[in-house]
């Protein structure tokens, strides 16, 4: 395949799937999902702006962190679709889920620094168990691993 120029305004779709790492059919997924845009050519070729790849970065990144696709098409949809966004428009989105990502990240913290303890599953199969959840006690907090859920 052919590289991205770094000068390029536009890209094929092989060349953004080759510069982003994403496969041309998720990208045109992204696409007909409504998440990017492209322009067509007289011959019906697909071209995206240089801009598309830090949306399909932002995508990817939001995807690993286990955000739906409906929300990231929400958040997008903020972005202008008339101009280049700006780091100010990137900064603005990227508030929509602190918040979230912040909940997440406290989640796998108790994840990483409890799993081999008691989490409050109700298994009561470690020695743990009995001291820190006796009877299970922690099951009239609600179904599932309370100590992961719980704030």
């Amino acid at each position: 395949m052919t590289q991205l120029a770094w000068n390029a305004k536009e890209a094929t779709v092989g060349e953004l799937a080759e510069r982003s790492g994403v496969a041309p059919s998720a990208l045109r997924f992204y696409e007909r999902e409504g998440l990017i845009t492209s322009r067509r050519t007289a011959g019906n070729q697909r071209r995206y702006s240089r801009d598309t790849l830090r949306r399909v970065a932002f995508i990817r990144t939001s995807q690993r962190l286990g955000i739906p696709l409906a929300l990231i098409r929400d958040v997008l949809a903020l972005l202008p679709e008339d101009r280049t966004p700006t780091e100010e428009d990137w900064a603005r989105i990227s508030e929509c889920w602190r918040a979230d990502l912040e909940a997440r990240i406290r989640t796998l913290r108790r994840l990483r620094d409890n799993l081999a303890d008691c989490i409050g599953c109700g298994c009561l199969s470690l020695d743990r168990c009995a001291l820190s959840n006796p009877g299970d006690e922690l099951a009239s907090h609600g179904p599932g691993p309370r100590r992961l859920i719980e704030d």
